[in-house]
């Protein structure tokens, strides 16, 4: 494991905590970088008596579920070559997540409705 790796794993974990707080678990795949980098941060949030340890979850295969969600965005986005503006990111990617929900059944108060129906409604 590079020290390149480690610092683009702190990084990205700074980041996403800065963004969303940080969590009480973090289930990563096996990577060195993700492990170490999570050590790292368990120390010195721990030295400055911030929080309790963030527990890890090393499993290749807990976090497939999520993955597999996000082919379907990715199949759609791919072939776009990127976003202009984080505006325009924003508008696509909530459109295609509210298809997507919809297309799984997961709008509250949507039984009997059709697709179409239930985005009209919402559209509305």
């Amino acid at each position: 494991m590079g020290l390149f790796q480690n610092k683009t794993a702190l990084t990205f974990f700074y980041k996403a905590f800065a963004n969303n707080g940080i969590p009480e678990k973090v289930t990563i795949d096996k990577s060195g970088a993700n492990i170490a980098a999570l050590d790292q941060i368990n120390d010195d949030y721990i030295n400055c008596g911030e929080i309790t340890r963030i527990e890890k979850r090393c499993s290749k295969y807990l976090n497939n579920r999520i993955e597999q969600d996000h082919r379907f965005i990715k199949r759609r986005t791919n072939p776009m070559l990127g976003f202009k503006s984080f505006s325009s990111a924003i508008n696509t990617l909530t459109g295609l997540e509210l298809m997507r929900i919809i297309q799984k059944k997961q709008v509250i108060n949507g039984r009997g409705l059709s697709n179409w129906q239930i985005f009209k409604s919402l559209a509305a």
